[in-house]
């Protein structure tokens, strides 16, 4: 079956006439007769029944109609999109957890806009393998904590200079806090694995869980887990602040007495793609903002 054949099938059906199906085909009658012959003997069916006078479709004819129409819409679909040759530009994004992809719709709206094929692709990939990826061109850029690193072929944009916070329920007896100190962290506290922060992230959650005892520490797979248990009053948990990632739910009280961590994006220096050029442009711009 060939859409050929197909074509041949439908126009004749269209029209009940095989000199009409003809002229509008732009081949010869014999021919279009022959692309039926040859489809009604594949079927094991006559689709047409024939006199001198006229040209009906058979009850299999009217059965196959439906059919015929879509996989010849099909085929022609998929050879009009081959054939465009339109040059989508591919941008992979990656992010630690769901939270940081709050920075992206509205960079992405103005990118598309000024972009029309750019094609977004953003992936959720744990701590050890994100930096990775980008180096290895895999990624376009990375949200990230800066992390210190040997020879590399990564540049840093900053965007936000992130307290390390203090982040709990409304409800926690911390939360009545504008600032605090390490000294002032007070009840459980909630960890994540290290495959899911970044180094000087889970150095400062692992300093203040040793000094607490077994029965006020909690561990767990990822920060979306930890800001879940501290949504249920199990404690609270340690963490960058950055404004556009910030869970509405909780209470972020920044630590004065931790450094601030650097936030930004980790990219390919040699990486000349205009799209990325022009993200860590908008990024910059949503960061000085206080997007």
């Amino acid at each position: 079956m060939n859409t050929i054949q197909l074509e041949c099938f439908m126009t004749v059906a269209e029209h009940l006439n095989f000199s009409r199906a003809s002229e509008i085909l732009k081949i010869t009658q014999p021919a279009v007769s022959h692309q039926i012959r040859t489809l009604e003997a594949e079927l094991g069916v006559k689709l047409f029944k024939r006199t001198s006078k006229s040209v009906s479709l058979t009850p299999e004819g009217i059965q196959f109609l439906p059919d015929a129409d879509l996989i010849l819409k099909t085929a022609l679909s998929a050879k009009e999109r081959l054939t465009r040759h339109e040059n989508f530009i591919p941008f992979e994004i990656g992010c630690h957890n769901y939270m940081e992809l709050n920075f992206l719709p509205p960079i992405l709206k103005k990118l598309g806009e000024e972009f029309p094929l750019l094609r977004p692709s953003i992936r959720i990939v744990p701590f050890p393998s994100l930096l990775g990826l980008v180096e290895n061109q895999k990624l376009h850029a990375a949200f990230s904590v800066k992390e210190e690193q040997k020879k590399s072929a990564l540049s840093f944009r900053e965007l936000y200079s992130a307290p390390v916070s203090c982040i709990c329920s409304p409800e926690h007896p911390l939360a009545q806090y504008k600032s605090i100190t390490k000294d002032m962290l007070s009840g459980s506290m909630i960890a994540c694995s290290p495959r899911q922060i970044s180094g000087s992230v889970f150095a400062v959650q692992g300093k203040v869980l040793s000094q607490l005892a077994p029965a006020q520490q909690y561990f767990t797979e990822s920060i979306e887990s930890a800001f879940t248990l501290v949504k249920a009053g199990l404690g609270y948990t340690l963490y960058p602040d950055v404004p556009p990632a910030r869970d509405p739910e909780l209470i972020y009280i920044p630590i004065t007495d931790l450094p601030c961590l650097p936030f930004g994006i980790h990219y390919r220096y040699d990486d000349d793609l205009p799209a990325l050029k022009r993200f860590l442009q908008l990024c910059a711009a949503a960061s000085e903002n206080g997007n």
